[in-house]
């Protein structure tokens, strides 16, 4: 521990590590440097436990990234997927093995932070961060970073994690840059034991009107989770597609407990991801497969190395070193997440033009219905997948030559009768 306080009442505690944000990055990231021995905040805007616009899918990623002993709320196992286009050629596809779980986001991340707090951090709720400052009256020296309260009250710290979400005040002073930003609706629908019955296992994805735009249905127990996505600046329609979608599933009738909104950012390619003794991971660092808007894995991956690399940081003595340790962790995220999104980014493309030619993929070619069940079990990723499978490499490249020609969409496969 360097909380550094002295005989003197005035000396100040200097935290080894500030976590900003109580998500799964920042739990992640107070976990990872908690664990490792230091002294550890983690601040929280809001009082836990919160809701979070999100489906709640825990793809095999996300299950391997979770501390030691962390048992998994499920709320429902997922053994079954239901593709459809615009409501269309619905088809389902089937699998022994789970393919991913579904959890409620205020159980998981209340589980998270659990953790990290079992492991050393402490936590402070209610708690908004107005700025942070690396030089200035209020930092005492080169090695500290001061996190500014709204109220005035100013905490110093060795390292400071931001993980404060899309909108991170953290990820404004780093200068993350964006270049894809989505807007996700989502409804939570209590439902009938009958209803609830028809779902159990089973998600449906339902790839949607606009370019680039999908809904989904996610059962969690008496409850269905069903939220569409699109890009941002089509709000009105993705409002209607939501709204329409809710009726074609027979759903309408149902009162949502919880309607709510959420803009989801993906980095651009040259964004930093770290500022002096500042790192950004997560959300605030516009970490998302740019895809399917999967983030969960994402924040969870991206926070143990923050907080790895943020102690490696508190230890840094000088200018060169923090330099070096923070190049290291920028280096970590490209070379694995870095990937990953760079071949999202190729999919979305290709998706956006021919939606149609991935659903028609997707449910009748059997190495592609392997392929997403090996993606959600975990026992690869979209870039492993690519990096190793020469097939994949070249359906990619077939994709991208198709996407690049003008639309003309053939037949989708016939619909088998899948319920929805």
């Amino acid at each position: 521990m360097s909380s550094e306080n002295s005989s003197a009442d005035d000396v100040q505690q200097v935290w080894d590590v500030v976590v900003v944000g109580a998500g799964p990055a920042g739990a992640s990231a107070a976990y990872a440097a908690a664990v490792a021995g230091r002294s550890v905040l983690l601040l929280e805007k809001a009082e836990l436990p919160r809701y979070k616009t999100c489906g709640g899918g825990i793809i095999g990623p996300s299950r391997d990234s979770l501390p030691p002993g962390f048992e998994l709320p499920l709320r429902d196992r997922v053994h079954a997927v239901t593709f459809s286009h615009n409501g269309r050629f619905a088809r389902t596809r089937r699998s022994k093995q789970m393919l991913f779980g579904l959890i409620n986001r205020p159980e998981f991340d209340q589980q998270l932070v659990e953790h990290a707090q079992k492991a050393g951090a402490e936590l402070r709720t209610g708690v908004t961060v107005q700025r942070v400052e690396q030089h200035g009256s209020a930092v005492p020296d080169r090695r500290s970073v001061a996190v500014v309260l709204q109220g005035g009250e100013t905490l110093l710290a060795r390292a400071v994690v931001g993980a404060d979400g899309s909108a991170s005040r953290i990820g404004a002073h780093v200068g993350v840059k964006l270049d894809q930003v989505d807007l996700g609706l989502e409804a939570e629908i209590p439902v009938p034991d009958t209803v609830a019955e028809d779902w159990q296992g089973r998600v449906l994805i339902d790839w949607g009107p606009m370019p680039g735009s999908y809904g989904w249905v996610f059962p969690k127990g008496d409850t269905l989770t069903v939220g569409v996505i699109s890009a941002r600046g089509e709000g009105a329609a993705t409002k209607r597609y939501l709204e329409e979608f809710i009726g074609r599933l027979g759903l309408a009738g149902f009162e949502p407990s919880v309607s709510s909104g959420h803009l989801t950012r993906c980095r651009a390619g040259d964004s930093p991801l770290s500022r002096g003794r500042v790192l950004v991971c997560g959300d605030a660092a516009g970490l998302l497969e740019p895809w399917t808007r999967e983030g969960i894995s994402f924040a969870l991956r991206s926070g143990r190395l923050a907080g790895e690399w943020a102690v490696r940081i508190a230890e840094a003595n000088d200018a060169v070193d923090t330099r070096r340790q923070a190049l290291n962790y920028a280096f970590a995220i490209k070379a694995g997440l870095g990937v990953e999104m760079s071949v999202g980014k190729q999919l979305l493309a290709a998706f956006e033009r021919r939606p149609g030619l991935f659903h028609a993929v997707l449910t009748g070619f059997r190495p592609a219905w392997k392929a997403f069940m090996d993606i959600t079990r975990g026992s690869t990723t979209l870039a492993g997948l690519v990096r190793t499978h020469p097939m994949a490499h070249r359906a990619l490249t077939v994709l991208d030559r198709r996407a690049a020609r003008p639309l003309d969409e053939g037949a989708a496969p016939e619909d088998d009768g899948a319920a929805t």
